[in-house]
């Protein structure tokens, strides 16, 4: 029998979380680090669930909200960046340019850290009447964001790949309640999905979206004591329709100025269901996103004939799960156990000569280690009740680790030790920009996350300048 060569996971995720996450998206083959600085590679494993994360999104919120998918040049002319001013200088230390000397044209061209400017130019051509809206449109493309330097696979890097939704509206109240409803249905998409849960709110005035008159977020929280942004949706008001010149008549044939709003969530959710769920054997994943759902590991001796039959035999009972069949000789049982606690596979099954007098399997889940001896007549059953109960048990026991991390803050002290303590702070707040500043200074990093959906002004002052608190706001280091 062949030996392992290659070693697991080598760092505790409690010891060491940015080497061991390290480890395991590139030991468990979900991503490396490409040629260029800032850059990284996708691989096979790591973009299969990009791509359930794509289906479910085009199945439940593309569909259902009526948006359709399209698709926008990768190349933005300045100019378009220099219409809506307030954007141009919230992206400016972000954009790639080529040169015009490089590209032949009359102008620099921005390599797209966003889409609202090229979107809307097409925009203004297409909307012409009241009939025209909503217009509903989302792309899946890459983005490239060239302030970053130092790659962290999915959740760090220069290109990432995304989906934006753009919106453009007839009214005022339709555009704001939609662009709330796509956050709502970013965080539905994270339970249901992902099995992360996540707090809802809306940024500061500061953290808001370069060009939008409110954003809302979903933040997920982090084991290393990080907040994630993991989603947001932007009312962006009239102001790139008016610097774009999109107009339409009205039923009484009125010219009109339309409303839009625009939502994205990217590729560092893989970083988040990596951090999130994963231990020190390596990836753990919600059974959701995994194609091969179950691994079959007979145990033989030699040429073993009744348990390989029989192996072969529940492969095909539970082809629904795209089970893997392992019955390579040269590997050990033990050794191909490690393999598929590295990479996730979220239930092993192993069946030997005493489980076949017995007429039973062994029934092993990837997050808990847990085993259950079953009846060959009842694997299907309990393999599909297992997987749903994987699913339940990683956000319950993540939803448990966030509640653990909040924290109230009475005074500044406390806000102070609470971010040095690696928690989410929740702590009356001014809301100004000032003031935000001084607070991330003095904590060494801390920013506002969101203000939460459904918290009140509180009746205190704000936590730093003593000033009247407008709002309570989550605040914490972040990625």
């Amino acid at each position: 029998m062949a030996k392992k060569t290659e070693e697991g996971i080598t760092i505790e995720k409690e010891k060491d979380i940015a080497e061991w996450y390290s480890q395991v998206c590139l030991k468990s083959e979900l991503a490396d680090y490409g040629s260029v600085k800032g850059t990284m590679v996708i691989r096979p494993r790591g973009y299969q669930i990009w791509q359930e994360i794509q289906d479910y999104f085009n199945k439940n919120i593309i569909e259902k909200t009526n948006v359709e998918n399209a698709y926008f040049p990768l190349f933005v002319p300045e100019s378009f960046f220099k219409k809506e001013s307030q954007h141009a200088e919230g992206f400016q230390p972000e954009v790639a340019w080529l040169d015009k000397k490089v590209t032949g044209e009359g102008e620099r061209l921005a390599i797209r850290p966003t889409s609202e400017t090229i979107i809307y130019d097409s925009f203004s051509k297409w909307i012409r009447s009241y009939r025209d809206l909503p217009m509903k449109i989302n792309q899946w493309c890459n983005i490239v964001r060239w302030e970053t330097e130092a790659t962290k696979l999915f959740l760090r890097s220069r290109e990432f790949l995304w989906q934006e939704g753009h919106c453009a509206y007839e009214t005022e109240s339709e555009c704001s309640k939609e662009t709330i409803n796509y956050i709502k249905l970013y965080e539905k998409l994270c339970k249901e999905l992902l099995a992360i849960p996540v707090i809802v709110g809306q940024k500061t005035e500061k953290e808001k979206f370069a060009g939008a008159e409110k954003t809302y977020t979903i933040e997920s929280f982090m084991p290393d004591g990080k907040a994630l942004q993991c989603g947001t949706s932007h009312e962006l008001g009239q102001g790139f329709a008016k610097a774009f010149k999109i107009s339409f008549t009205d039923k009484n044939e009125n010219p009109e100025i339309p409303w839009q709003n625009s939502w994205g969530l990217s590729t560092r959710l893989i970083g988040a269901i990596v951090m999130v769920h994963s231990d020190n054997k390596g990836l753990v994943l919600p059974p959701t996103l995994v194609k091969n759902k179950i691994a079959i590991i007979p145990i033989i001796k030699g040429e073993d004939k009744k348990v390989l039959k029989k192996a072969k035999e529940i492969e095909q009972t539970l082809k629904s799960f795209n089970p893997i069949l392992d019955d390579r000789l040269e590997y050990t049982p033990g050794w191909k156990y490690h393999e598929y606690e590295l990479n996730g596979i979220p239930i092993r099954i192993e069946i030997g000569p005493k489980d076949l007098e017995k007429n039973q399997a062994v029934v092993i889940r990837r997050d808990n280690g847990q085993k259950k001896f079953v009846p060959l007549k009842n694997l299907k059953k309990v393999v599909e009740e297992e997987l749903k109960k994987m699913h339940k048990d990683l956000y319950d026991k993540a939803e448990k680790f966030l509640k653990s991390k909040i924290i109230s803050a009475k005074n500044f002290n406390d806000l102070k030790k609470g971010i040095e303590e690696r928690k989410l702070v929740l702590a009356p707040f001014c809301g100004s920009e000032s003031c935000e500043d001084e607070i991330k200074e003095k904590t060494k990093g801390a920013t506002t996350r969101c203000v939460p959906f459904g918290s009140k002004i509180p009746k205190s002052d704000c936590i730093h300048c003593k000033k009247k608190a407008t709002c309570e706001v989550y605040f914490s280091k972040s990625y």
